[in-house]
C-alpha cells in the first residue's frame, strides 16, 4: 500500500465515521474531506472543483427544479386525486400509493416524489381513522424502488452512468436500468404491500397531535370550471377526495346549506368550503375553481411573479384587526388575496371579504413570493411556520408534461444528453410560466450538490492512486475460485450494509470503480457489477440515516430508530434474491 492510498482510505474512514457519528452536517464533512485532499495534495488543486460541474452533479439538481415544476403545474395532485382513496384496505391502499409512488420517482428525484405523496398519505391516513406510521414507511421504501428504474430516477443511477462514461467511454442509456430496477421494485412494492406493513411498530406520530388551521374560503364557479352543469352530489365527493368540507352554495347573496344531492351548480354560484390550506388549493386547481372576488384575477394575473400562500395570525396590535380585508385594500395595494380564514371553528356572517378580523384570526393569503414577509409586515401580523405552501397552477399542466416528456423521450432516444435535456425542460417550465424564474434557486437541494461536488474528486483520487484496485483485490481474494456471481452477492452486500449507514450517493461514488476493478481482474464484462451496485446502493432499508426519505418519514409516522430494520432487512434480502439472477440473466457476464 503506497502512502497515498494510505492517507486517502485514513481520510475515507474519517469521513464515514463523522457521517455515520452524525455531529456535523454531511456537505461540511465532504467539502473539508476535499480541501484536506487537496491541501496535503491527494486531489490536484487544478481539479479540485470539477466534481462541482459534474454531469451527475448537474442532472441532481435539474431534477430537483424539474420535479418542483411538475409539483406547481398540479401533474402530482392530478395522479393523485385520481389514484387516492382513504376508504380502501389497507394493503390496497399502500399498493396503489406505492405504485403511483413508485412511477414517479422513476421520473423525478425519489425524495421530491416523497416530499410531494407524503402530505397525502398522511391526510388518508387520518380521514381513514388509522396511524400514519402504518403506511409512511411502505410508501418511503415504495419510492425508493421504484427510483431504480430510470436513469434519473435517483442519485447512485446517475452516478453509476457517468462512472461507465468516464471508465468505458459510454453511459447507461435511460432505460437500461429499467429490467433490473422494474422488477425488484415489482417485488419489493408486492412485499410491503402485504407483508411489510404488517411488522411495522404501531405508534402515534409525532405530528398526530400538531394544530392545523381549518380555514373557511369562499370559491366561485367559473365557466370553464368541471363543475359546471354537475350536481351538488359530484360537489360532496370531490370534497371527500380532496379533506376539504363542503359548507354551503351562495347564490344571489344568499347562503343555502344542507342542498340535495340532485341540486345542479350553475356558473357564478360560490362555494363556501371549510379545509387545511392544501386541500384547499387541490380543490381549487381541480376543480378550476376562482376566487369570489372578481378584482382578485385581475390583479394577481397582471403579477409576473410567482405567488405563494402565507399563513398570518392576526394580533391585537395588527393593522388589520377590527377592519375587513377590502377597506384595508390588500388587493391592489399588496396584490395579496384572501384564501381563507380561519376563527376557532367560529362561524363567518357574510362574505369572507366584507368580514371584520378579529386578534386571534389566522389568515391563509395569497402574495407575490418576492413580497410575501412584507405583506405579513404591513398587516402587523404574525407568520406561522414556514411550510413550503404553494399555489398550484392547472392551466399549465399538459404544458408541463409535454415539455417534459419530449425532453425524456429525447434523452431515451440519445438525440440529446441527459443533462441539457433536464436543462431545456428548466428553460422550458421558466418560458412558459410553469416556474417562476425567481424561484429556480430555492428547490435546489445545496447541500447534496456540495455533497457530489466534493465527493467525486475524492473518489476520482482513490481510483487514480490505485485504491479502487487494493479493495477489488481484497473482494476478489475472498471469493476466490469461487463464480464470478458470488463476486457480486458480495459487492451487493458490501454496497448495501455502506448504503444503510452512509449517503447512498458517497457509497455509489466509492463502489462503483470498485465493481469495475472487480471484474476486470476476473476478466468479465463489468456492467453486471455495476448494476449490483446500482441496485444495492439505492436499497437503504435498515435505518432512518441511510436514505433521506427515510429521515423525512421519522417524525411523521412516529417511527424510533430501530423501527426500519424489521420491514427493511427481509425486504433487503428480498432485493438480493431478485435482483442478482435478474442482472446476470440482463447483464451476462
Amino acid at each position: 500500500m503506497t502512502q497515498d492510498q494510505l492517507l486517502l482510505f485514513s481520510l475515507f474512514a474519517l469521513v464515514f465515521g463523522a457521517l455515520i457519528w452524525g455531529r456535523w452536517r454531511y456537505d461540511l464533512v465532504a467539502f473539508t474531506a476535499l480541501i484536506v485532499a487537496v491541501v496535503s495534495g491527494l486531489v490536484p488543486a487544478k481539479g479540485a472543483f470539477e466534481g462541482f460541474g459534474h454531469p451527475a452533479t448537474l442532472v441532481v439538481a435539474l431534477v430537483l427544479v424539474v420535479s418542483a415544476g411538475l409539483t406547481r403545474a398540479g401533474v402530482v395532485m392530478l395522479i393523485t386525486r385520481t389514484f387516492v382513496d382513504a376508504g380502501r384496505a389497507l394493503g390496497t391502499h399502500i399498493t396503489i400509493m406505492g405504485s403511483v409512488g413508485g412511477v414517479l420517482s422513476a421520473f423525478m428525484n425519489n425524495v421530491a416524489a416523497l416530499a410531494l405523496l407524503m402530505p397525502v398519505e398522511v391526510a388518508s391516513a387520518r380521514k381513514a381513522g388509522r396511524s400514519p406510521g402504518l403506511s409512511l414507511m411502505p410508501l418511503s421504501f415504495a419510492t425508493i424502488l421504484g427510483g431504480m428504474v430510470t436513469l434519473i430516477g435517483t442519485p447512485p443511477n446517475i452516478i453509476i452512468a457517468t462512472i461507465r462514461q468516464d471508465s468505458l467511454g459510454e453511459s447507461f442509456g435511460m432505460f437500461d436500468f429499467a429490467p433490473v430496477g422494474g422488477v425488484v421494485a415489482l417485488a419489493g412494492l408486492a412485499f410491503v404491500a402485504t407483508i411489510g406493513w404488517r411488522l411495522i411498530p404501531v405508534r402515534e406520530d409525532a405530528a398526530a397531535d400538531r394544530e392545523t388551521a381549518a380555514y373557511v374560503a369562499e370559491l366561485v364557479v367559473s365557466e370553464d370550471s368541471k363543475l359546471v352543469g354537475k350536481t351538488m352530489g359530484n360537489l360532496y365527493e370531490e370534497g371527500d377526495k380532496a379533506g376539504v368540507m363542503i359548507m354551503a352554495l351562495v347564490r344571489d347573496e344568499k347562503r343555502y346549506y344542507n342542498l340535495a344531492r340532485h341540486t345542479k351548480i350553475g356558473t357564478g354560484d360560490v362555494i363556501l368550503v371549510e379545509a387545511e390550506a392544501e386541500p384547499l388549493d387541490e380543490l381549487r386547481a381541480g376543480l378550476k375553481l376562482d376566487f369570489a372576488d372578481h378584482r382578485r384575477k385581475h390583479y394577481l394575473a397582471a403579477e409576473k411573479a410567482g405567488f405563494t400562500m402565507v399563513e398570518a395570525v392576526v394580533t391585537t396590535d395588527s393593522r388589520i384587526r377590527g377592519k375587513t380585508i377590502e377597506s384595508v385594500g390588500l388587493i391592489w395595494r399588496h396584490r395579496t388575496a384572501l384564501m381563507g380564514i380561519s376563527r376557532r371553528g367560529q362561524k363567518i356572517k357574510g362574505p369572507l371579504r366584507k368580514a371584520r378580523i378579529r386578534a386571534g384570526d389566522i389568515l391563509l393569503l395569497l402574495a407575490p413570493a418576492e413580497t410575501a414577509d412584507e405583506v405579513v409586515d404591513w398587516l402587523g401580523g404574525l407568520p406561522l411556520a414556514e411550510r413550503g405552501l404553494t399555489v398550484t397552477r392547472q392551466d399549465h399542466t399538459w404544458a408541463a408534461v409535454g415539455i417534459f416528456a419530449v425532453a425524456v423521450l429525447a434523452a431515451s432516444l440519445g438525440l440529446i444528453d441527459l443533462p441539457v435535456a433536464l436543462g431545456a425542460v428548466v428553460v422550458g417550465y421558466v418560458a412558459t410560466g410553469v416556474l417562476p424564474l425567481s424561484e429556480i434557486y430555492e428547490h435546489i437541494e445545496w447541500p447534496v450538490i456540495v455533497l457530489l461536488g466534493s465527493m467525486i474528486p475524492l473518489g476520482a483520487a482513490l481510483e487514480s492512486s490505485g485504491g479502487t484496485e487494493l479493495i477489488a483485490g481484497g473482494l476478489t481474494g475472498l471469493t476466490a475460485g469461487a463464480p464470478a456471481w458470488v463476486a457480486i452477492l458480495l459487492l451487493m452486500i458490501v454496497t448495501m450494509s455502506l448504503s444503510d449507514v452512509l449517503n447512498n450517493t458517497a457509497t455509489a461514488i466509492v463502489a462503483g470503480p470498485v465493481g469495475i476493478a472487480m471484474a476486470r481482474s476476473m476478466e468479465v464484462s463489468p456492467d453486471p457489477f455495476l448494476m449490483a451496485v446500482a441496485v444495492a446502493a439505492s436499497c437503504a432499508f435498515l435505518t432512518p440515516i441511510g436514505h433521506k426519505n427515510n429521515m423525512l418519514i421519522l417524525g411523521p409516522g412516529g417511527y424510533q430508530f430501530g423501527d426500519y430494520w424489521r420491514m427493511g432487512l427481509p425486504l433487503e434480502m428480498l432485493v438480493i434474491a431478485v435482483g442478482l439472477p435478474m442482472i446476470l440473466l440482463i447483464w451476462p457476464l
